[in-house]
């Protein structure tokens, strides 16, 4: 009777053990990921506190030519505000990084009203500036939406999405843009 116990409690026990080791190691990979979507969130808010750094600048060059452009001054200084209030959900952060960024292309678009603008080099090093931020945000956002991305797929998946249940591992959101114009980078005009 022994024999015939171990028998059956080897290939059980096996398959338990197996089964242990497979949970862990999809828990561990959940964590993994979502440490993953962590630091690549952190690359976007790196981003976009460069990108908040640079408007105070663009709108205090903007103004000393364009004075009767006041009402788009204050929509750019506004919108910054509410992008920066706007840290605590992705949903809000992603329509007021959006409405900036509408905002920018505007308050670039004036290069063509105002030659005197157009030519001055603090003006253009800062339209760089902003461009190279835009390029580097746009990176960030891809890392990010990739990392949530893998982390979405491996939750929903079966059988991984038992063990995301199990241990409360929740779908993130992507960071997508709200608006079709602030998809486009800023023009530069040489």
């Amino acid at each position: 009777m022994n024999i015939s116990f171990c028998v059956y409690s080897v290939p059980v026990l096996l398959a338990v053990t197996i089964g242990l080791v497979w949970i862990g190691l999809v828990y561990n990979r959940f964590v993994g990921l979502r440490q993953h979507i962590r630091e690549s969130w952190a690359g976007i808010d790196v981003e976009l506190k460069r990108r908040h750094e640079l408007v105070p600048n663009l709108v205090a060059t903007v103004g000393g030519y364009a004075r009767h452009e006041h009402d788009l001054l204050e929509r750019v200084v506004a919108a910054r505000s509410r992008a920066i209030g706007a840290a605590d959900r992705l949903d809000r952060k992603s329509a007021e990084e959006g409405e900036l960024g509408v905002c920018l292309g505007r308050l670039l678009s004036l290069t063509e009203a105002y030659p005197d603008l157009k030519a001055d080099s603090h003006f253009l090093a800062l339209q760089e500036e902003l461009v190279n931020t835009e390029d580097r945000l746009a990176a960030a956002r891809r890392f990010y939406n990739g990392n949530v991305r893998s982390f979405n797929t491996l939750q929903h998946s079966f059988p991984t999405n038992i063990v995301a249940g199990a241990f409360g591992f929740k779908s993130c959101d992507f960071f997508e843009l709200v608006s079709s114009i602030e998809r486009a980078n800023p023009p530069v005009d040489p």
